[in-house]
């Protein structure tokens, strides 16, 4: 009762309705993307450290074929931060209020984003839904508005990603195209006798179909037992995360399985865990590989590793609340619809 409290306290000071625990909402899809729209840039998390980084993110959205506007709060700082959590989270109510904005973009992650949900006006964003895209920290907007409004947002690169071929070509046909796309991994071998790069690690055999569900680890591990997660039954969980030493992966999964997220849903996608191997010194460490094989693979659902979904050059965009498919044989996942209108 004294969480509870809290959260009501934090809602009425801010203006907003209380953040509900409940079953997901109906599916709201945001209007695709297409030229001549308007997409905001935004710091919900760590600050614009320099100009320049900004200007090369405005100009890969004006090669996209977008226009570009700045959040207000663009080039403030509060350590950190980019400002304080109440200037942070005004920049996104307004920007979504704001009928000249078709899309929302934030520049990068870092830490930060968690702190503006009991701050968001969830009743405005639903009555405006608008893509938003991010990745990294990113991921608590991600679930946190999915959770409380059913609008489908889009785990992908952010606005200082490399705006590659690849990435660019799997934004255009979700974002923009509204495909039922098929997220298949490059197969690249080169001057080699196999392919190298980008393999799939099938860790428990079959397909299976659900919403698409989840996020960088370590943030969603952390909003566990908020408001601000979704019904995860009966979902295709994926998740990547960077920079963590196989013991923290170990952790994390081990929290994900103990709250009962890997019982309920009908697969299991990882993408890629950058810098996350032992390392010198890590004598008698697990690897990722027997992390999977100690909790994925016993809840016998179809899972595999190694999707361009992460801390990496090339990666999808995902569309999370939308129903797919994975194949964990192929290491393949094809959306079933359209996330877009």
């Amino acid at each position: 009762m004294q969480r509870r409290n809290f959260l009501q306290t934090l809602a009425v000071t801010a203006g907003i309705s209380e953040p509900v625990f409940s079953k997901n909402k109906p599916t709201l899809k945001p209007p695709r993307l297409k030229a001549g729209d308007t997409v905001a840039l935004v710091c919900p998390a760590a600050p614009a450290y320099n100009r320049q980084e900004v200007k090369i993110v405005e100009e890969s959205m004006l090669a996209l074929g977008f226009k570009v506007k700045y959040g207000k709060r663009m080039w403030e700082r509060y350590g950190y931060l980019a400002g304080k959590d109440a200037d942070r989270a005004a920049d996104l109510n307004e920007l979504f209020a704001d009928p000249s904005v078709q899309g929302i973009v934030c520049v990068h992650g870092g830490w930060g984003c968690a702190r503006l949900l009991p701050l968001l006006d969830y009743e405005t964003i639903r009555r405006n839904p608008k893509v938003i895209l991010g990745y990294s920290d990113v991921t608590a907007l991600l679930l946190g508005i999915y959770s409380q409004t059913g609008l489908v947002t889009f785990h992908g690169p952010v606005g200082s990603a490399t705006w590659n071929e690849f990435t660019v070509n799997y934004l255009r046909k979700v974002l923009m195209e509204g495909q039922a796309v098929l997220c298949e991994n490059p197969k690249v071998i080169g001057d080699n006798l196999t392919q190298i790069a980008d393999r799939i690690d099938s860790i428990t055999t079959g397909t299976a179909r659900g919403r698409l569900l989840g996020g960088n680890l370590t943030v969603l591990s952390h909003l566990l037992g908020s408001p601000y997660v979704p019904d995860w039954k009966g979902a295709l969980f994926f998740c990547e995360d960077v920079d963590e030493a196989p013991y923290r992966m170990d952790r994390m999964i081990t929290q994900v399985k103990l709250c009962g997220i890997l019982e309920e849903v009908n697969g299991f996608i990882f993408g890629k865990c950058t810098e996350c191997d032992p390392g010198n010194g890590s004598y008698g460490s697990l690897t990722l590989e027997d992390v999977w094989s100690d909790h994925v693979r016993p809840a016998n659902k179809p899972a595999f590793a190694g999707a361009m979904i992460g801390h990496i050059k090339q990666k999808f965009t995902i569309p999370v609340g939308i129903e797919a498919e994975m194949n964990a044989e192929t290491g393949t996942i094809r959306l079933l619809e359209s996330a877009v209108l």
